[in-house]
């Protein structure tokens, strides 16, 4: 056996330090990608592919473009990686930028650092006469957020009356191919300042790695398909206030489902034979046999692959606040419409608590107003002005495991109040259609407890204490 560490990301500047000592034609990710791509025609050992690749910088290039372009098999981008810094974009563009699933993130907590009043004013705004109207706005929320938290209501709390043009910054790391299809859409955007994110990055690797990133122009498919969609909706189109929380559909006969997928694991017979086996199962021994999948989890284990069979959707009605929380669980599918002022507000309770109420509400009656005015003449500049309090309604559908996921780590008491609410709702609903599967769903810090009410006893590794 041989393992070999083929490389790692460096700090860029650390790079530059060393490419200015020795430049090199050689320092460029795409070797990587262009030798192994080789691997599966070429008899050579991987290390003596790389060795060529880095000797042959241009004809590596013309290996990749034609593997990627003529071939169709992307994925051998997939081994070049880029980390960046993303600095001083608004929150409306962050959920954009988090929207891609196979993407790392690490973003500024707009929870636990207190906000400086900074905001962006949007090229679409800036071009017309309401600029004035929009900056005397943002003032305006900034200054009663400030007086919150004069008030001694914390950040947290303090945050939803801020604006979605507020400024934050993120830490991104993705592969090449996830980056081509990042430039592509932010291309097609209908926000200026996506689009300008886009270019920005596109400016800083294009001359990198020109051989793994070919698409990135803005297309039709990307800029056309969702409004063509909402200009062919006939009938009813209310934008009617529902509950936070509905399951719509799920996965019938879940448990029963769950036990036949674990069942065609560990035998060698059909899905079809292991589902009789599953249904002539007794309720005592099906709660045994899904109590044998989960006893040796720890509070940091994720549950059996087999969970994932089961699924479940739900309609979430939530603040901009929760949603930037929600939509960090890449691992399920998320779509949302656009931010709606007729879906109302969420006021915290600490704000309800401290009397600020009345206050609160004014203020985001001015600001739905301003919105109101701005959506007539730039509609997609619009939601900058909204506040982190605006509810956005959005599709989720997630599987058993990742569920398992959320709520271990958004039912933890130290997971944000409003998050925290709605993953409860998530795991009330799925309890009652798959009892079997959710028998150990719950928050981190219940973890013991759930444990402890299942099997009669303390799990080996008890969540550490804060």
């Amino acid at each position: 056996m041989q393992i070999v560490l083929a490389g790692y990301n460096l700090d860029a500047e650390v790079l530059a330090e060393l490419l200015q000592a020795a430049p090199r034609a050689d320092a460029t990710p795409e070797t990587l990608s262009a030798a192994y791509a080789r691997i599966s025609r070429d008899p050579r050992p991987i290390t003596e592919l790389r060795r060529a690749a880095r000797q042959e910088v241009e004809k590596a290039r013309r290996s990749n473009a034609n593997i990627i372009f003529k071939m169709g098999h992307h994925s051998v981008a997939e081994h070049a990686v880029f980390n960046f810094d993303l600095i001083d974009v608004s929150r409306l563009a962050l959920e954009e930028i988090e929207k891609f699933r196979l993407c790392s993130y690490t973003e500024k907590s707009q929870r636990y650092q207190k906000l400086e009043g900074n905001f962006i004013v949007p090229e679409e705004i800036r071009t017309t006469n309401h600029e004035p109207l929009f900056t005397s706005l943002l003032a305006k929320q900034n200054k009663y957020y400030g007086e919150l938290l004069a008030r001694g209501i914390e950040a947290e709390d303090a945050r939803y009356v801020t604006p979605l043009a507020t400024t934050g910054q993120v830490g991104m790391t993705l592969n090449a191919r996830n980056l081509e299809l990042l430039l592509r859409r932010f291309a097609s955007s209908q926000l200026a300042e996506v689009r300008q994110i886009g270019q920005t990055m596109y400016e800083l690797v294009s001359k990198i790695a020109p051989s793994i990133i070919l698409f990135t122009a803005a297309n039709d498919f990307d800029g056309k398909t969702y409004a063509e969609l909402r200009a062919g909706v006939k009938g009813n189109r209310k934008r009617k206030l529902s509950a936070r929380c509905q399951l719509v559909d799920y996965t019938r006969d879940a448990d029963l489902k769950l036990i036949a997928a674990l069942l065609h694991t560990s035998t060698g017979t059909s899905f079809i034979n292991c589902r009789r086996l599953a249904k002539a199962l007794s309720k005592k021994e099906r709660l045994e046999f899904v109590k044998k999948a989960c006893r040796h989890m720890e509070f940091y284990d994720s549950t059996l692959r087999e969970f994932e069979h089961v699924v479940l959707t739900y309609d979430l009605v939530m603040s901009s606040s929760c949603f930037g929380q929600m939509k960090r669980h890449r691992l399920a599918t998320i779509t949302s419409q656009p931010y709606q002022v007729e879906l109302g507000v969420t006021v915290p309770p600490k704000l309800r608590a401290a009397g600020e109420e009345n206050n609160y509400l004014r203020l985001m009656a001015e600001t739905e107003e301003v919105f109101r005015q701005l959506a007539a003449t730039v509609p997609a500049a619009a939601p900058y002005v909204l506040t982190g309090a605006h509810r956005k309604r959005s599709l989720l559908t997630v599987n058993a495991r990742e569920l398992y996921h959320i709520s271990r780590l958004r039912e933890d008491s130290h997971a944000q109040w409003e998050i925290r609410e709605v993953s409860a709702e998530l795991t009330q609903f799925a309890r009652r259609v798959m009892p079997l599967t959710m028998l150990t769903i719950g928050g981190k810090d219940s973890y013991v407890a759930v444990y402890r009410q299942v099997f009669g006893r303390e799990p080996k590794i008890a969540p550490p204490k804060e």
